[in-house]
């Protein structure tokens, strides 16, 4: 009986390897450059820590256990819980500001479709300690960074960038009352993903009173940060919230990144934990879930029993992005494919200097590889450019009673006897 894998997760043969390690290996290499230093923790928690973060009811989105010593725990639905623990354990020694990142392998128990399995990669970066809104900025451009990397133009992507802080003094403005605001931001945050009325309907059952729903849905259709500012009143309590935002889009413009940018009021984020700056990136046709999607939480350290400290940060899993890349073909392109340095092929049996040649070839840093099969140089030839080999190394017997071997360019096809021992020499200078 062949044993299928478990739904919502995947094996990863070589060549969907090479697009895992590519995405992952983009990842590092951008959050390095950026000044991000890599983290990691465990792949179970205690469930505890989950549902500080996120509820009760997040437990039926977990897979969780109970271990032999009766403790609950749970595989990490995402990182940022392990990353306050960690903080807040070593938080006097830490120098500050930290900005680190991680590709943690995660799990949620849900319902797989496109774009959303149970078992994925994500990549995080963080900036904690910094109040000012440069280091959202900074999120936000490293984020583009990557992308950009990874060959997205403006016209694929639109990172959509909104406030919490603003949205909720707007609100508080119209009279809508603090323990109103969680069950508003559920529904805001649902603009894009609705048809229109059906939206205004269900904001209508939490905002029956139609004045301040007309009002909403009027703020709620700003869509420029000049349009925001005729709105907001300089003397008004949105105004600093304002001023932030304002000074973010106007960052990532210096940045050289703000074709790339939008302000977008529809972007709510619906966990209650984000104080500030909020963004997601979107396909610019909209056919995708987002691609990623962060913002500022103040409060995430002393949810965990830590100090009040600034922070900001992102998660990009892999799944919408793998998808978006291989809509605009560009993991073809840029994907690399399996090459190695040298293959090693026999014209009789000579087992021994082949092995010793593979071997030397290996200690000194190079690719090599030999067919495990006999057979002729026709087919050893063959596997050699299946392997994509950028040489081959032809050993006859005669020509080794000389010292020589032959060297064969696999993409040229041109061919020369060299001596053995001068071949080696040259690698070594090289």
């Amino acid at each position: 009986m062949k044993i299928p894998p478990v739904k919502g997760t995947r094996d990863f043969y070589p060549p969907d390897m090479a697009i895992r390690n590519f995405i992952m290996d983009g990842w590092k290499k951008v959050s390095l450059r950026n000044g991000f230093e890599e983290y990691d923790g465990p792949i179970f928690e205690y469930l505890k820590m989950y549902q500080i973060k996120s509820g009760d009811e997040i437990v039926e989105q977990l897979f969780s256990l109970t271990d032999r010593g009766g403790r609950n725990l749970a595989l990490r639905p995402e990182i940022t819980p392990t990353l306050a623990r960690m903080v807040n354990q070593k938080i006097n020694a830490l120098p500050k500001p930290i900005k680190w990142f991680s590709v943690p392998r995660l799990f949620r128990a849900e319902r797989p479709q496109k774009g959303r399995l149970r078992e994925f990669f994500q990549w995080n970066i963080d900036i904690i300690g910094v109040n000012q809104s440069i280091a959202d900025a900074e999120i936000i451009f490293t984020t583009v960074d990557y992308l950009r990397d990874a060959g997205l133009t403006p016209k694929d992507i639109k990172v959509r960038i909104s406030s919490r802080k603003l949205l909720a003094a707007v609100l508080k403005s119209y009279g809508v009352p603090d323990e109103k605001l969680e069950y508003l931001y559920v529904v805001l945050d649902k603009k894009t993903k609705l048809p229109a009325d059906t939206f205004k309907q269900m904001l209508a059952e939490q905002m029956p009173d139609k004045e301040t729903l007309n009002k909403i849905l009027q703020f709620m259709s700003i869509d420029s940060i000049p349009e925001l500012g005729e709105f907001i009143k300089a003397e008004s309590d949105e105004f600093t919230a304002y001023t932030e935002i304002k000074t973010v889009l106007g960052t990532l413009e210096t940045m050289g990144v703000g074709d790339y940018c939008v302000y977008d009021p529809s972007i709510v984020r619906g966990l209650a934990y984000y104080t500030g700056i909020v963004f997601e990136v979107h396909d610019a046709v909209g056919d995708l879930r987002a691609i990623c999607g962060g913002g500022r939480n103040d409060n995430l350290l002393r949810d965990f029993g830590g100090p009040s400290i600034s922070a900001t940060g992102m998660g990009m899993g892999d799944c919408v992005l793998e998808i978006l890349l291989k809509e605009k073909g560009l993991l073809d392109k840029q994907v690399p494919k399996r090459q190695i340095d040298y293959f090693v092929a026999c014209i009789g049996h000579i087992g021994n200097e082949a092995w010793r040649i593979i071997a030397k070839l290996r200690s000194m840093g190079y690719s090599a590889n030999i067919s495990y099969k006999t057979g002729g140089l026709s087919k050893q030839l063959k596997e050699a450019s299946a392997q994509n080999a950028k040489n081959c190394i032809i050993i006859g017997e005669e020509e080794l009673k000389e010292g020589k071997i032959g060297i064969k360019d696999m993409a040229t096809g041109e061919q020369e006897l060299v001596g053995r021992d001068e071949f080696f020499s040259g690698l070594d200078s090289a």
